[in-house]
């Protein structure tokens, strides 16, 4: 005779299993979901330090060239310093771009892990609901 089927334990068992590997799927499932933001979140990080280089980079080249054109405009040609401010407003144009690039690159990689953030909090709830 099975005492565990007589006491009803069997059930429960069986339950407890199904409930351990439903589980043990949901975490794996977790954890790809994880891997996937992980990516996206490194792409967003290399991007961010990539364009801060460049931002740097342009801010330099940007100062020198404003710097030429502030000392060229002194000078008695008013050809020269009308080439050199459209220079160094083609540099100031870039650089805004670049600067754009960067803030909403940054805003982009400010909520990292967002999916399963709201996957695990939806998970939480169900837990919670069960258990009441």
């Amino acid at each position: 005779m099975n005492w565990l089927s007589v006491l009803g334990v069997d059930d429960m068992l069986m339950r407890f299993r199904a409930l351990l590997s439903e589980s043990a799927m949901a975490a794996e499932d977790r954890m790809d979901l994880l891997a996937i933001e992980w990516q996206e979140q490194k792409k967003n990080l290399i991007w961010l330090v990539l364009m801060g280089l460049v931002v740097a980079g342009l801010t330099i080249v940007a100062l020198t060239v404003l710097s030429g054109a502030i000392i060229i405009s002194f000078w008695d040609t008013p050809n020269r310093m009308l080439a050199t401010w459209l220079v160094a407003g083609v540099w100031l144009v870039l650089w805004l771009g670049v600067l754009a690039f960067l803030y909403f690159t940054t805003k982009k990689a400010a909520n990292p892990f967002q999916l399963t953030k709201t996957v695990l909090r939806q998970d939480w709830q169900a837990v919670k609901g069960r258990l009441k």
